[in-house]
């Protein structure tokens, strides 16, 4: 019995460090504004809440996309998504890789993420 025990805590063990591997640091705007060199290319979670908005939806089709500015306190940053555009206000977690010169339907955002996944905050 104890082997088994023993057996299970490992997996158990590996299985947390594995899933915790996988997640991107959280870093604060601020952060990734004073050294966008260090970030560059590389994946990020930024937290915050959804100042200003752009972009495409037509229902039932597949054309959708556009940016939206992240506020967390520190100071904000634009990300670019190829989904749905989220609400101005929103409460929202974002991963994604960290560019200079992001742009959307010709226009240049300067310093922004690509989104690869988003998280609402539960009410």
């Amino acid at each position: 019995m104890k082997k088994m025990s023993k057996v299970f805590l490992l997996g158990l063990v590996l299985t947390i460090g594995l899933l915790t591997a996988a997640c991107p640091q959280r870093e604060s705007i601020a952060s990734i504004e004073a050294n966008p060199s260090k970030f560059y290319n590389k994946e990020v979670g930024i937290a915050g809440t959804v100042r200003d908005s752009y972009g495409l939806n037509i229902p039932l089709t597949q054309i959708r996309g556009g940016v939206y500015k992240v506020d967390d306190g520190t100071g904000s940053i634009w990300v670019v998504t190829q989904n749905s555009v989220p609400a101005k206000g929103t409460k929202i977690g974002v991963k994604g890789k960290v560019q200079n010169g992001i742009g959307w339907n010709g226009k240049n955002y300067g310093l922004g993420i690509y989104e690869e996944d988003r998280r609402y905050q539960g009410k």
